[in-house]
């Protein structure tokens, strides 16, 4: 028997390179203080590292989730991204699995999630190119677990902008999004995509 709560896999990445922080971890901890919908939410934290994040991400689907959203901070965007295509592609161009598909579209109604965002007063646009690194691979990897094993989890992956804190230290005018902005649209994100389940 299916339970009817529905159940969120929301995943952020550690800090990596320059970053001391990374703003997708920063907004799911804020998420978190605050968030108490009817919705059972599991946050996962993972390494900068494709096989180490490969790993922990199979293991985390096999928990029967109904969506995993993936979050990893995007320097230099203004607004949130909702990804929609996770490439079978690494940054020097070869596969990241072998005699996998191409390339996976993001079955949730991203363009109806993106305008209730935005509907809230946060920027928030669908985009169709993740990348070629790691925030591209989470996606590809969550949507190709959950064809390989036929599970009912839908995936997505949310590239936030840089929190203000993180532009300040770094002395720049680069955009940013502030945290609890960013957390409010993951909720937003959450409820409605519940919503369309239910």
């Amino acid at each position: 028997m299916t339970s009817l709560v529905i159940r969120v896999l929301l995943t952020a990445f550690e800090p990596y390179d320059r970053w001391p922080d990374n703003a997708s971890w920063l907004a799911l901890i804020d998420l978190t203080r605050w968030y108490d919908g009817a919705v059972e939410v599991v946050t996962r934290r993972y390494p900068v590292d494709l096989s180490q994040m490969s790993e922990k991400l199979r293991t985390d689907l096999q928990e029967d989730y109904d969506f995993a959203l993936h979050c990893g901070q995007s320097p230099g965007s203004s607004g949130l991204r909702l990804e929609a295509i996770g490439l079978n592609l690494r940054t020097d161009g070869s596969e990241i699995l072998s005699g996998a598909p191409a390339a996976y579209r993001s079955p949730l109604p991203l363009a109806s999630t993106a305008q209730h965002i935005r509907h809230a007063g946060i920027p928030a646009a669908v985009s169709h190119h993740a990348g070629t690194y790691l925030c591209n691979a989470a996606l590809f990897l969550s949507q190709h677990y959950i064809s390989s094993f036929g599970m009912r989890t839908a995936s997505a992956f949310l590239h936030v902008p840089l929190a203000p804190a993180q532009v300040a230290r770094e002395n720049s005018d680069a955009p940013s999004m502030s945290t609890p902005m960013v957390s409010a649209a993951l909720a937003i994100m959450i409820e409605n995509l519940s919503e369309h389940r239910r």
